[in-house]
């Protein structure tokens, strides 16, 4: 058994509501074990026999669908990479404060001409690297609420789903599927 997290974009903000107990009994259903979520914010950890991440991601989008009508991006990690971002995080040593660092998880990697070609927006004193399918984000000047390098600004500019946690919810997670 491997454990794992599933990511869950845009949940329980707006008007996507999903309860944790649905999320808890829909991911027990399809056979996986040992489910618990993390906040209300989308973010479940299970051990499953399955090895293949988007399956896994690809089926619990599927049931969430055809039980709840909620179509949301869900984005699978193993504890194993959940541990090299906790541990890869070029901006940890510089920032006391976990609300100003985050990860933004990508669906896949994205083009290297269109990393290469991010830029922050305006101003903004943001500093981001791009390792895989991952984005560490650090927020030098205030926190992600006020800024325009947002979740959907990375959607947009890689072409990549994906989901942002904030430090705090990174190290969590990956303490929550460490073998």
């Amino acid at each position: 058994m491997t454990r794992y997290v599933a990511l869950l974009r845009g949940v329980n903000v707006g008007a996507t509501r999903l309860a944790m107990a649905d999320l808890r009994r829909i991911v027990s259903d399809l056979g996986h074990e040992d489910v618990t979520t993390y906040l209300q914010s989308g973010n479940v950890a299970f051990s499953s026999s399955v090895r293949d991440a988007e399956a896994l991601a690809a089926g619990i989008g599927r049931a969430l669908t055809d039980e709840l009508a909620l179509t949301v991006p869900v984005l699978v990690r193993s504890g194993r990479e959940l541990a090299a971002v906790a541990g890869g995080n070029p901006y940890a040593d510089r920032e006391d404060d976990p609300t100003r660092l985050l990860v933004a998880f990508l669906a896949t990697a994205p083009k290297t001409s269109l990393v290469d070609a991010l830029a922050v927006p305006g101003a903004e004193n943001v500093s981001f690297t791009v390792t895989g399918r991952e984005v560490f984000l650090h927020y030098v000047d205030g926190g992600y609420g006020r800024s325009k390098f947002t979740n959907a600004y990375l959607e947009k500019k890689l072409g990549v789903a994906a989901t942002s946690r904030n430090w705090k919810s990174v190290r969590a997670l990956a303490e929550m599927t460490a073998s």
